[in-house]
């Protein structure tokens, strides 16, 4: 048997698991992994000690270069956002006064082209009629978001301003609450958008025939979503073998785009290696039915397998494995980012669900242990 195979994003874990505090012998255990292999990836995946000779004073002047360039990043992204709202010289003096408890005055006018003097003299004149309005329809914006209990977001906080008199526009309204950090805490119910084009049927080799009789005979791949507190909605694409019920491969990303499909096939294609005239079977959707991922499994002597338009049973062993990670694992807990998630769904994937949990359909054996038995019997 062939030594297994592990991608760079199964390694980069393994390691981050470790740093926050999970002992190798647990990981070892938990992910099949060999204690002397996880030390190996330890060490490849640390920071290297410089070997040059560095004084104190060369060491500072890094430190402050590199704080000066981060200084000057960050304030590029900001400065380059309110230019872009084509804002007034008072909004750009009040941005640079609100940062500068974190960045020099100088180094900010510097970056966003504002002279000092203008800057400097700008506290020793009245403000002008404008930038008093705007004080005083922010505060009467807050006002009504605080009523509202959060709930209300500018289209309904500029409703209750025209009821009350308001003649400006709506765009001012959300320019204001956006920089002031205002918005409606409803998150709405997620719903996939239905795609506007004709859906092109193609050929359903798979046909519902979910039996199998060794592994890497039938794959079955599909996308589903998980919401993260601040980064919003990440998606997992996923390849399930439907012999073994083991997800041999996957890739959580925040993009739904064609390169997640291909990276969640690539990495089952680098963990099981397998001989050609598997079925792959997926959804029409565009990511798989895409130039990209149509190469890859010709390149691969893949055979693929398209569900029929608007029939989830053709699909439905992929479909069962995500409405499983949605009840054991997404549905309990509130996902701070997408970071949290990604190694949240990890733990789910490799240390539970391919290597604890028992299948009845595979006579109550994990996938791990079912698949090391089909390998021994081949």
């Amino acid at each position: 048997m062939s030594q297994k195979r592990y991608n760079q994003e199964f390694k980069q874990t393994v390691v981050e698991l470790y740093r926050s505090g999970t002992p190798v012998s647990q990981l070892s255990s938990e992910y099949g992994v060999s204690e002397v292999t996880i030390y190996k990836w330890i060490k490849q995946l640390s920071p290297i000690e410089c070997e040059q000779e560095l004084t104190l004073a060369d060491i500072e002047a890094i430190q402050k270069e590199n704080l000066r360039l981060k200084q000057e990043i960050e304030n590029l992204k900001k400065g380059y956002d309110h230019i872009r709202e084509k804002i007034d010289e008072q909004e750009l003096i009040d941005l640079i006064t609100k940062e500068s408890e974190h960045h020099p005055i100088q180094m900010m006018c510097r970056v966003l082209k504002m002279p000092k003097s203008t800057y400097y003299q700008s506290f020793h004149k009245k403000p002008n009629s404008y930038h008093v309005s705007n004080e005083q329809l922010l505060e009467r914006i807050r006002a009504i978001h605080k009523e509202s209990k959060g709930r209300y977001g500018a289209p309904k906080i500029f409703e209750i301003l025209k009821k009350e008199g308001y003649t400006g526009s709506i765009n001012r309204v959300q320019r204001l609450m956006k920089q002031a950090g205002i918005q409606s805490c409803i998150v709405k119910k997620f719903r996939p958008t239905p795609t506007q084009k004709p859906v092109e049927e193609r050929e359903n080799v798979l046909n519902q025939d979910f039996s199998t009789t060794t592994i890497n005979e039938k794959w079955v791949a599909d996308i589903t979503y998980v919401h993260t507190l601040r980064d919003g909605w990440c998606y997992l694409a996923s390849v399930l073998d439907l012999h073994t019920k083991k997800v041999v491969g996957y890739k959580f990303s925040r993009t739904m785009t064609t390169e997640i499909v291909l990276e969640a096939l690539q990495n089952a294609i680098q963990d099981q290696k397998p001989d050609p005239g598997l079925i792959v079977h997926t959804d029409l959707g565009t990511q798989y039915t895409s130039e990209a991922f149509q190469k890859l499994l010709k390149k691969h002597e893949m055979v693929p397998s398209f569900s029929r338009k608007g029939c989830p049973y053709d699909n439905a062993c992929i479909e069962s494995f995500h409405a499983i990670l949605k009840k054991e694992e997404v549905y309990l807990t509130k996902y701070e980012s997408f970071k949290t998630a990604r190694i949240a769904l990890f733990q789910f994937i490799e240390g539970w669900y391919n290597r604890k949990r028992i299948h009845g359909s595979i006579g109550y054996l994990t996938p791990d242990e079912y698949e090391k038995m089909c390998r021994i019997a081949a």
